[in-house]
Protein backbone atom coordinates (compact mmCIF):
# COMPACT_ATOMS: atom_id res chain seq x y z
CA UNK A 1 0.00 0.00 0.00
CA UNK A 2 1.47 3.29 -1.12
CA UNK A 3 0.70 6.85 0.01
CA UNK A 4 -0.56 7.48 -3.53
CA UNK A 5 -3.21 4.80 -3.00
CA UNK A 6 -4.32 6.43 0.24
CA UNK A 7 -4.61 9.84 -1.42
CA UNK A 8 -6.65 8.45 -4.31
CA UNK A 9 -8.44 5.38 -2.89
CA UNK A 10 -10.99 5.30 -5.73
CA UNK A 11 -8.30 4.39 -8.27
CA UNK A 12 -8.01 0.85 -9.60
CA UNK A 13 -4.45 0.51 -8.30
CA UNK A 14 -5.66 1.30 -4.76
CA UNK A 15 -8.36 -1.36 -4.94
CA UNK A 16 -5.84 -3.88 -6.28
CA UNK A 17 -3.46 -3.05 -3.42
CA UNK A 18 -6.19 -3.83 -0.88
CA UNK A 19 -7.04 -7.07 -2.66
CA UNK A 20 -3.37 -8.08 -2.84
CA UNK A 21 -3.04 -7.55 0.92
CA UNK A 22 -5.94 -10.00 1.40
CA UNK A 23 -7.63 -7.75 3.93
CA UNK A 24 -11.03 -8.93 5.14
CA UNK A 25 -13.31 -5.92 5.66
CA UNK A 26 -15.52 -7.86 8.07
CA UNK A 27 -12.51 -8.46 10.31
CA UNK A 28 -11.54 -4.78 10.08
CA UNK A 29 -14.93 -3.57 11.34
CA UNK A 30 -15.40 -6.37 13.89
CA UNK A 31 -12.10 -5.47 15.55
CA UNK A 32 -12.85 -1.77 15.62
CA UNK A 33 -9.84 -0.98 13.46
CA UNK A 34 -8.85 2.74 13.34
CA UNK A 35 -10.04 2.67 9.72
CA UNK A 36 -13.61 2.52 11.05
CA UNK A 37 -13.26 5.79 12.96
CA UNK A 38 -11.55 7.42 9.98
CA UNK A 39 -14.24 6.08 7.64
CA UNK A 40 -16.91 7.65 9.80
CA UNK A 41 -14.96 10.91 9.79
CA UNK A 42 -14.84 10.85 5.97
CA UNK A 43 -18.62 10.68 5.75
CA UNK A 44 -19.38 13.16 8.54
CA UNK A 45 -16.92 15.66 7.08
CA UNK A 46 -18.64 15.27 3.72
CA UNK A 47 -21.92 16.29 5.30
CA UNK A 48 -20.60 19.09 7.44
CA UNK A 49 -17.98 20.82 5.33
CA UNK A 50 -17.90 19.19 1.91
CA UNK A 51 -14.49 17.50 2.37
CA UNK A 52 -13.34 14.09 3.59
CA UNK A 53 -11.53 15.49 6.60
CA UNK A 54 -7.89 15.31 7.59
CA UNK A 55 -6.03 12.23 6.34
CA UNK A 56 -4.79 9.67 8.85
CA UNK A 57 -1.03 9.55 9.35
CA UNK A 58 -0.97 5.80 8.59
CA UNK A 59 -1.31 4.89 4.91
CA UNK A 60 -3.09 1.60 5.68
CA UNK A 61 -5.72 3.26 7.87
CA UNK A 62 -6.35 6.04 5.36
CA UNK A 63 -6.75 3.62 2.45
CA UNK A 64 -9.05 1.22 4.31
CA UNK A 65 -11.20 4.08 5.55
CA UNK A 66 -12.49 4.51 1.98
CA UNK A 67 -14.27 1.15 1.67
CA UNK A 68 -15.51 1.57 5.25
CA UNK A 69 -16.99 4.96 4.31
CA UNK A 70 -18.72 3.49 1.25
CA UNK A 71 -20.21 0.77 3.43
CA UNK A 72 -21.51 3.34 5.93
CA UNK A 73 -23.07 5.42 3.17
CA UNK A 74 -24.69 2.27 1.77
CA UNK A 75 -26.19 1.19 5.09
CA UNK A 76 -27.68 4.62 5.78
CA UNK A 77 -28.92 4.69 2.18
CA UNK A 78 -30.08 8.32 1.94
CA UNK A 79 -29.76 9.99 -1.47
CA UNK A 80 -28.60 13.26 0.07
CA UNK A 81 -25.82 11.45 1.95
CA UNK A 82 -24.67 9.50 -1.11
CA UNK A 83 -24.59 12.67 -3.19
CA UNK A 84 -22.79 14.71 -0.54
CA UNK A 85 -20.23 11.98 0.04
CA UNK A 86 -19.41 11.50 -3.64
CA UNK A 87 -18.98 15.25 -4.12
CA UNK A 88 -16.75 15.53 -1.07
CA UNK A 89 -14.47 12.71 -2.24
CA UNK A 90 -14.27 14.36 -5.66
CA UNK A 91 -13.61 17.83 -4.20
CA UNK A 92 -10.81 16.53 -1.96
CA UNK A 93 -9.25 14.56 -4.82
CA UNK A 94 -9.48 17.62 -7.09
CA UNK A 95 -7.65 19.74 -4.55
CA UNK A 96 -4.94 17.11 -4.19
CA UNK A 97 -4.29 16.39 -7.85
CA UNK A 98 -4.45 20.08 -8.75
CA UNK A 99 -1.72 20.77 -6.19
CA UNK A 100 0.33 17.78 -7.27
CA UNK A 101 0.17 18.58 -10.96
CA UNK A 102 1.13 22.19 -10.27
CA UNK A 103 4.17 21.15 -8.27
CA UNK A 104 7.50 20.74 -10.06
CA UNK A 105 9.75 20.11 -7.06
CA UNK A 106 12.63 17.67 -7.49
CA UNK A 107 11.29 15.61 -4.60
CA UNK A 108 8.00 14.92 -6.33
CA UNK A 109 9.49 14.36 -9.73
CA UNK A 110 11.82 11.62 -8.45
CA UNK A 111 9.76 10.06 -5.66
CA UNK A 112 7.51 8.03 -7.95
CA UNK A 113 4.63 8.74 -5.58
CA UNK A 114 2.97 11.66 -7.34
CA UNK A 115 0.12 11.50 -9.80
CA UNK A 116 0.74 12.56 -13.38
CA UNK A 117 -1.84 13.99 -15.73
CA UNK A 118 -1.33 11.04 -18.04
CA UNK A 119 -2.12 8.62 -15.21
CA UNK A 120 -5.15 10.63 -14.15
CA UNK A 121 -6.64 10.69 -17.64
CA UNK A 122 -5.84 7.01 -18.21
CA UNK A 123 -7.59 6.11 -14.96
CA UNK A 124 -10.88 7.37 -16.36
CA UNK A 125 -10.25 6.19 -19.93
CA UNK A 126 -9.88 9.77 -21.11
CA UNK A 127 -6.31 9.62 -22.37
CA UNK A 128 -7.26 8.75 -25.93
CA UNK A 129 -9.93 11.46 -25.95
CA UNK A 130 -7.70 14.36 -24.82
CA UNK A 131 -4.79 15.90 -26.71
CA UNK A 132 -2.55 18.87 -25.87
CA UNK A 133 -2.88 21.94 -28.06
CA UNK A 134 0.91 22.04 -28.34
CA UNK A 135 3.86 20.18 -26.90
CA UNK A 136 3.90 17.17 -24.54
CA UNK A 137 0.76 16.36 -22.57
CA UNK A 138 2.30 17.17 -19.18
CA UNK A 139 3.57 20.60 -20.29
CA UNK A 140 0.53 21.95 -22.11
CA UNK A 141 -1.71 24.76 -20.86
CA UNK A 142 -4.59 24.08 -23.24
CA UNK A 143 -6.17 20.87 -24.44
CA UNK A 144 -8.69 19.57 -26.94
CA UNK A 145 -11.31 17.13 -25.63
CA UNK A 146 -13.58 15.03 -27.83
CA UNK A 147 -17.16 16.21 -27.64
CA UNK A 148 -18.62 12.90 -26.36
CA UNK A 149 -16.60 12.70 -23.13
CA UNK A 150 -16.94 16.47 -22.73
CA UNK A 151 -20.74 16.29 -22.80
CA UNK A 152 -20.79 13.40 -20.34
CA UNK A 153 -18.63 15.17 -17.77
CA UNK A 154 -19.74 18.76 -18.33
CA UNK A 155 -23.40 17.79 -17.79
CA UNK A 156 -22.75 17.86 -14.06
CA UNK A 157 -21.26 21.37 -14.04
CA UNK A 158 -23.20 24.50 -13.17
CA UNK A 159 -22.81 27.60 -15.28
CA UNK A 160 -23.41 28.88 -18.78
CA UNK A 161 -19.77 28.46 -19.73
CA UNK A 162 -20.11 24.66 -19.70
CA UNK A 163 -22.94 24.53 -22.21
CA UNK A 164 -21.69 23.24 -25.55
CA UNK A 165 -23.42 26.08 -27.38
CA UNK A 166 -21.08 28.49 -25.57
CA UNK A 167 -17.92 26.58 -26.51
CA UNK A 168 -15.97 26.53 -29.76
CA UNK A 169 -16.34 23.17 -31.48
CA UNK A 170 -13.79 22.17 -34.12
CA UNK A 171 -13.70 18.76 -35.79
CA UNK A 172 -15.63 17.22 -32.91
CA UNK A 173 -13.33 18.62 -30.23
CA UNK A 174 -13.78 21.25 -27.49
CA UNK A 175 -10.85 23.42 -26.29
CA UNK A 176 -10.21 23.62 -22.54
CA UNK A 177 -7.76 25.30 -20.21
CA UNK A 178 -5.88 22.95 -17.89
CA UNK A 179 -7.98 24.05 -14.91
CA UNK A 180 -11.16 23.23 -16.83
CA UNK A 181 -9.84 19.81 -17.78
CA UNK A 182 -9.19 19.10 -14.11
CA UNK A 183 -12.76 20.12 -13.26
CA UNK A 184 -13.95 17.45 -15.68
CA UNK A 185 -11.63 14.98 -13.95
CA UNK A 186 -13.26 15.94 -10.65
CA UNK A 187 -16.61 15.04 -12.15
CA UNK A 188 -15.16 11.71 -13.31
CA UNK A 189 -14.07 11.02 -9.73
CA UNK A 190 -17.56 11.87 -8.46
CA UNK A 191 -19.12 9.46 -10.95
CA UNK A 192 -16.64 6.73 -9.94
CA UNK A 193 -17.30 7.17 -6.23
CA UNK A 194 -21.08 7.25 -6.62
CA UNK A 195 -21.22 4.27 -8.97
CA UNK A 196 -22.51 1.12 -7.33
CA UNK A 197 -23.87 2.90 -4.25
CA UNK A 198 -25.64 1.71 -2.24
CA UNK A 199 -23.70 -1.53 -1.93
CA UNK A 200 -25.26 -4.73 -0.65
CA UNK A 201 -23.68 -5.04 2.81
CA UNK A 202 -23.49 -8.45 4.53
CA UNK A 203 -24.68 -8.65 8.12
CA UNK A 204 -21.18 -9.61 9.26
CA UNK A 205 -20.06 -6.12 8.21
CA UNK A 206 -23.23 -4.11 8.88
CA UNK A 207 -23.92 -5.24 12.45
CA UNK A 208 -20.58 -4.16 14.00
CA UNK A 209 -21.12 -0.71 12.45
CA UNK A 210 -24.39 -0.09 14.27
CA UNK A 211 -23.03 2.74 16.44
CA UNK A 212 -21.40 4.51 13.50
CA UNK A 213 -24.57 4.24 11.43
CA UNK A 214 -26.63 5.64 14.33
CA UNK A 215 -24.19 8.54 14.65
CA UNK A 216 -24.50 9.31 10.94
CA UNK A 217 -28.28 9.23 11.11
CA UNK A 218 -28.10 11.64 14.05
CA UNK A 219 -25.85 13.97 12.08
CA UNK A 220 -28.28 13.86 9.16
CA UNK A 221 -31.15 14.63 11.51
CA UNK A 222 -29.29 17.59 13.00
CA UNK A 223 -28.54 19.00 9.57
CA UNK A 224 -32.05 17.95 8.51
CA UNK A 225 -31.01 17.95 4.88
CA UNK A 226 -33.72 15.43 4.00
CA UNK A 227 -36.62 17.55 5.26
CA UNK A 228 -38.87 19.26 2.75
CA UNK A 229 -39.32 22.99 3.32
CA UNK A 230 -41.81 25.19 1.54
CA UNK A 231 -41.67 28.37 3.59
CA UNK A 232 -39.89 31.58 2.59
CA UNK A 233 -39.24 33.94 5.51
CA UNK A 234 -36.25 36.17 4.66
CA UNK A 235 -36.01 37.53 8.22
CA UNK A 236 -35.14 34.01 9.36
CA UNK A 237 -32.58 33.35 6.64
CA UNK A 238 -28.99 32.75 7.77
CA UNK A 239 -26.97 36.00 7.62
CA UNK A 240 -25.09 34.90 4.50
CA UNK A 241 -28.30 34.32 2.54
CA UNK A 242 -29.93 37.50 3.83
CA UNK A 243 -26.91 39.43 2.59
CA UNK A 244 -27.05 37.81 -0.87
CA UNK A 245 -30.80 38.35 -1.13
CA UNK A 246 -30.29 41.99 -0.17
CA UNK A 247 -27.73 42.36 -2.95
CA UNK A 248 -30.19 40.91 -5.47
CA UNK A 249 -32.97 43.25 -4.35
CA UNK A 250 -30.63 46.24 -4.59
CA UNK A 251 -29.73 45.26 -8.14
CA UNK A 252 -26.10 44.62 -7.26
CA UNK A 253 -23.89 42.25 -9.24
CA UNK A 254 -23.37 38.80 -7.74
CA UNK A 255 -20.29 36.69 -8.38
CA UNK A 256 -20.87 33.29 -9.96
CA UNK A 257 -20.39 31.38 -6.69
CA UNK A 258 -22.67 33.78 -4.79
CA UNK A 259 -25.42 33.41 -7.38
CA UNK A 260 -25.13 29.63 -7.16
CA UNK A 261 -25.30 29.71 -3.34
CA UNK A 262 -28.43 31.85 -3.05
CA UNK A 263 -30.19 30.12 -5.94
CA UNK A 264 -29.56 26.65 -4.52
CA UNK A 265 -30.78 27.87 -1.13
CA UNK A 266 -33.98 29.33 -2.59
CA UNK A 267 -34.76 26.16 -4.54
CA UNK A 268 -34.18 24.13 -1.36
CA UNK A 269 -36.74 26.11 0.64
CA UNK A 270 -39.49 25.69 -1.92
CA UNK A 271 -39.27 28.62 -4.32
CA UNK A 272 -40.26 27.78 -7.88
CA UNK A 273 -38.19 28.61 -10.93
CA UNK A 274 -40.70 31.29 -11.95
CA UNK A 275 -40.44 32.94 -8.52
CA UNK A 276 -36.64 32.94 -8.62
CA UNK A 277 -36.56 34.32 -12.16
CA UNK A 278 -38.87 37.16 -11.08
CA UNK A 279 -36.59 37.88 -8.12
CA UNK A 280 -33.56 38.25 -10.38
CA UNK A 281 -35.25 40.59 -12.87
CA UNK A 282 -33.81 43.70 -11.20
CA UNK A 283 -30.25 42.28 -11.26
CA UNK A 284 -27.77 43.72 -13.77
CA UNK A 285 -27.20 41.51 -16.76
CA UNK A 286 -30.48 39.69 -16.12
CA UNK A 287 -31.46 37.33 -18.87
CA UNK A 288 -34.60 35.33 -18.34
CA UNK A 289 -33.55 32.37 -20.46
CA UNK A 290 -30.16 32.05 -18.76
CA UNK A 291 -31.59 32.52 -15.24
CA UNK A 292 -34.29 29.95 -15.89
CA UNK A 293 -31.77 27.48 -17.31
CA UNK A 294 -29.39 27.90 -14.36
CA UNK A 295 -32.18 27.54 -11.80
CA UNK A 296 -33.58 24.41 -13.45
CA UNK A 297 -30.05 23.05 -13.68
CA UNK A 298 -29.52 23.51 -9.94
CA UNK A 299 -32.80 21.85 -9.01
CA UNK A 300 -31.92 18.87 -11.23
CA UNK A 301 -34.55 19.35 -13.89
CA UNK A 302 -32.08 19.90 -16.74
CA UNK A 303 -29.07 18.13 -15.22
CA UNK A 304 -28.36 14.68 -13.75
CA UNK A 305 -27.70 16.23 -10.33
CA UNK A 306 -29.89 18.12 -7.89
CA UNK A 307 -27.50 20.57 -6.24
CA UNK A 308 -27.68 21.20 -2.52
CA UNK A 309 -26.93 24.45 -0.74
CA UNK A 310 -23.20 24.92 0.01
CA UNK A 311 -22.12 24.23 3.59
CA UNK A 312 -20.94 26.97 5.92
CA UNK A 313 -17.33 25.92 5.29
CA UNK A 314 -17.84 26.32 1.55
CA UNK A 315 -19.53 29.70 2.05
CA UNK A 316 -16.51 30.79 4.06
CA UNK A 317 -14.17 29.72 1.27
CA UNK A 318 -16.32 31.71 -1.19
CA UNK A 319 -16.05 34.79 1.02
CA UNK A 320 -19.85 34.81 1.37
CA UNK A 321 -19.97 34.02 5.10
CA UNK A 322 -20.83 37.39 6.68
CA UNK A 323 -22.43 38.82 9.82
CA UNK A 324 -22.18 35.60 11.84
CA UNK A 325 -24.51 35.40 14.82
CA UNK A 326 -24.85 33.05 17.80
CA UNK A 327 -26.73 30.42 15.81
CA UNK A 328 -23.93 30.35 13.24
CA UNK A 329 -21.50 29.36 15.99
CA UNK A 330 -23.29 26.07 16.64
CA UNK A 331 -24.55 25.16 13.16
CA UNK A 332 -22.51 24.14 10.11
CA UNK A 333 -25.01 24.44 7.26
CA UNK A 334 -27.27 27.28 6.02
CA UNK A 335 -30.22 24.89 5.65
CA UNK A 336 -29.80 23.68 9.22
CA UNK A 337 -29.67 27.32 10.35
CA UNK A 338 -32.91 28.15 8.55
CA UNK A 339 -34.76 25.08 9.81
CA UNK A 340 -33.64 25.80 13.36
CA UNK A 341 -34.81 29.40 13.02
CA UNK A 342 -38.19 28.25 11.68
CA UNK A 343 -38.58 25.76 14.53
CA UNK A 344 -37.83 28.38 17.19
CA UNK A 345 -39.92 31.19 15.68
CA UNK A 346 -43.38 32.07 16.98
CA UNK A 347 -46.22 31.37 14.58
CA UNK A 348 -46.91 35.07 14.03
CA UNK A 349 -43.29 35.52 12.91
CA UNK A 350 -43.60 32.90 10.18
CA UNK A 351 -45.34 34.65 7.29
CA UNK A 352 -44.36 33.35 3.89
CA UNK A 353 -42.79 36.19 1.91
CA UNK A 354 -44.58 35.03 -1.23
CA UNK A 355 -47.97 35.63 0.41
CA UNK A 356 -47.06 39.24 1.25
CA UNK A 357 -45.90 39.77 -2.34
CA UNK A 358 -49.31 38.68 -3.62
CA UNK A 359 -51.31 40.95 -1.31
Amino acid sequence: MKPLHARYPFMRAAREAVEAAEIDLATVVQRGDPAVERGLDRVESALEDGTVGEPHRQTRVELLSYPVARVLVSIVDEAVLTRSYARAEAASAHERFTDELASTTQLQSTSGDSLTLRELLAEFELLEHVRPEAGPLEEADRYWVEVGPYLDLAAGQWGEEWRLVNRPLTDGEVPLEESELLVLCRRAVEQRVESGLPLTVPDAIAEPLGDEVAQLRETLAELDLTRDIDTVVPDLFPPCMRALLDQIQKGEHLEHHSRFAITSFLTSIGMSTDEIVELYEINPGFGEEMTRYQTDHIRGETSPTEYSTPSCATMQSYGDCVNMDDRCERISHPMAYYEDALDEADEDEVTDWRESQES
